[in-house]
This record gives C-alpha cells, sequence and structure tokens, in this order.
C-alpha cells in the first residue's frame, strides 16, 4: 500500500483536482500571502498580541458574535485549553461528547493524560446530540461538547431545533457548551442561519484556519471575554505563545475574505454531485449532503479501486478522488469527497461520471 500511497502523491503533486484544493507550493501560497499582506498594510505580532493576530480575533469574534477571540497554532490544543478551562471552574473534570469526536479519536490520549479531562459519551456513532443525549448523561459535568458538523459521519449536523434544546438544556443544568466548530463557517447554509445565531447557542466554540479557509495552519477559540485570559495563560502554558503567528493570521484573514460567502454555493453542488452519484451506484453519506464535504461509499476491494483511482492520475492528470479505504460493510469501500473551488466550476454529472467510470 505504500508503494500506491507514494504513486498517488507524486501524481497528484502536478495533476487537476476535483476535489479539495488545486494542489500548490509553499513558494506560491507565500506570495499569495504576502501580497495579501501588503494590500491590506498587515502588521506583525509579537507572542499572540498586537498586528495581524489582534485584527483576526477581533474580526473573528465579530462575526461568531462573541465578545473575544484567542489564536492557538492548533485546533487540539485550542480545544484541551478550552475544556480544561470550563472544568476548572466547574469543578469537576467530566466531560460529556460525542464517542467519534475528535478528542477520542486523534489525539492519543491527550485530553486526559496532558489536561487530566474524564470524556463520557454524550452520543454514540452517528448520532447528533440532543437534550435528551444530555439528560442521559447523570452526575455532575465540568462541560459538554458537540461538533459542528460530525466530521467522522460524513460532516452530519443537527436539526436546528435539537441544537437548540440542548443548548436551553445544558444552560438550566449549568453545564458549559462548547462547540467543535472547525467547520461552521460551511455548517450554516444548511440551518439558514448566521455564525452569530450559531455561536449563540454555545459558550465557547473552536474554528479553523485551514479547513474550509484555506489558511496555512492555525485555530481560534471565541468565548467571553473573562475565559479568554484563562485560554491565553493555557496557551503559553502548553507551549502556543510562540514568537509570531503573523503568517497563520494572514492565511486566515485572506480566507475569510475569500471563501465564507462561498459556503452556500459550495454545499448546492455537493447536493447535485450526491444526487448524481446515487444514480451510479455510489451511495452517501449524509443523502444529501450538509456541508460540501460528505462520504461516498461503492462496492469494491480497496487496493483493486486505489490501483484504479491512481492509473486514472497518472495517465490523464486529474485526481478523480482520493484513495478508499475498506468500509464497515465488507465488500464496500468509502472515500471524503470536499466540494471547493476546484469542483464547483466542473458539471457535476461529468464528475459523477468520471469517478463511477473509475470507481466501478
Amino acid at each position: 500500500m505504500s508503494d500506491l500511497h507514494d504513486r498517488f502523491r507524486a501524481a497528484s503533486a502536478t495533476a487537476e483536482a476535483v476535489f479539495w484544493r488545486e494542489p500548490s507550493t509553499p513558494a506560491a501560497m507565500f506570495r499569495e500571502l504576502a501580497a495579501f499582506a501588503e494590500e491590506h498594510d498587515v502588521a506583525w505580532d509579537r507572542y499572540g498580541e498586537r498586528g495581524a493576530v489582534e485584527q483576526l480575533e477581533a474580526e473573528v469574534a465579530g462575526l461568531l458574535g462573541k465578545p473575544a477571540a484567542v489564536m492557538f497554532p492548533s485546533g487540539v490544543m485550542a480545544q484541551q485549553a478550552t475544556l480544561r478551562s470550563w472544568c476548572d471552574r466547574s469543578g469537576s473534570r467530566r466531560v460529556a461528547l460525542p464517542d467519534m469526536s475528535h478528542l477520542l479519536r486523534y489525539e492519543q490520549d491527550g485530553p486526559r493524560r496532558v489536561m487530566g479531562l474524564e470524556l463520557e459519551p454524550l452520543t454514540t456513532g452517528r448520532e447528533t446530540p440532543t437534550a435528551a443525549a444530555l439528560d442521559k448523561v447523570p452526575g455532575r459535568l465540568g462541560a459538554a461538547m458537540v461538533e459542528l458538523p460530525l466530521r467522522d459521519a460524513g460532516c452530519l449536523l443537527p436539526p436546528w431545533e435539537d441544537l437548540v434544546a440542548l443548548s436551553e438544556a445544558a444552560r438550566g443544568r449549568g453545564v458549559p457548551l462548547h462547540a467543535d466548530g472547525a467547520r461552521i463557517w460551511e455548517s450554516v447554509p444548511h440551518w439558514g442561519r448566521t455564525l452569530a445565531e450559531a455561536a449563540d447557542l454555545v459558550d465557547s466554540m473552536y474554528v479553523s484556519l485551514y479547513k474550509g479557509l484555506g489558511g496555512t495552519s492555525g485555530a481560534l477559540v471565541v468565548c467571553p471575554e473573562d475565559l479568554a485570559g484563562e485560554l491565553r495563560s493555557w496557551r503559553q502554558r502548553m507551549g502556543g505563545t510562540i514568537f509570531s503567528m503573523t503568517t497563520a493570521a494572514v492565511g486566515g484573514l485572506k480566507g475569510l475574505r475569500e471563501h465564507v460567502d462561498r459556503f452556500a454555493a459550495y454545499r448546492d453542488w455537493a447536493i447535485a454531485l450526491a444526487a448524481e452519484l446515487q444514480q451510479r451506484g455510489i451511495r452517501t453519506v449524509p443523502e444529501q449532503p450538509h456541508i460540501a464535504t460528505f462520504l461516498a461509499y461503492a462496492p469494491g476491494k480497496a487496493d483493486e479501486v486505489n490501483e484504479r483511482v491512481v492509473a486514472y492520475t497518472e495517465e490523464h492528470h486529474v485526481v478523480p478522488s482520493g484513495l478508499w479505504q475498506p468500509a464497515d460493510v465488507p465488500g464496500w469501500v468509502v472515500t471524503e469527497l470536499t466540494c471547493y473551488d476546484a469542483a464547483v466550476d466542473r458539471d457535476p454529472a461529468e464528475v459523477a461520471e468520471q469517478l463511477a467510470a473509475v470507481v466501478a
């Protein structure tokens, strides 16, 4: 499989993308960031203060209608610091969160080993959170967390009414509600709500600068002003108050201007693509995507399907999809499709036809 991955990586570097983003180089990205910084007269930050970081924090706090925002080098650090801060205030280290959460699946037990948090399941599998789910978690909680959207479930979002009810239940119980909103920019079109309306339902929210916004790295947490001070202390304790975060901040500022208003169009195109794929025997989860990213399932064996994907990329210099993985159901494979600028300039029927031909 490593040889296949190496071939795919080499072929993709110079091929035309369909999903995610067009290939770039560090030099090209730095030129774009430099041009933006010059055009907007961006200044350096120092240790996360002043300059581009201060500007970005103010813009993101305003967009999400929160009093403050704090920038972190990574979302992992941002969320662990936020949950620990809420737990210190609440007097309990117990956090209720989905069992498919990033914190449980991809952080090598960091929330427990580093922060001493006790993680309790709020939801199981492809469930979205509800007030009833929170009611089933007994005892005192330091915080509850939702992932908007639930990425490993195909970027699944709860109905707006369920999210409102969960917010009311958490506040009635005195439990701070935190949201993993890495893709919140992409989520609000599904509900027909504003970013501020979504953020108003939670006490704090993490947002990513590099996923939908296309920056180089970085994250922010929007929250009350007093919590922001605690987060800055945790950032320094964890080694995250680095000499400068200007490069990542410029990427975030640029992404806000270029992408925030386009996510509804990306989502509409993804919905059209999913419908075309279903007509060709490829199933999608959700059936109608909630955001521009969703899961695609097809019959086949991963090594055989991936050999065809790589061969197509090498021959046609077009990447039809990412590599596929064995699905939970034997005899099926799964991949994630993200429909951004590289995709939406194409005819979704033609993309579906191409993908079905490669996978089948």
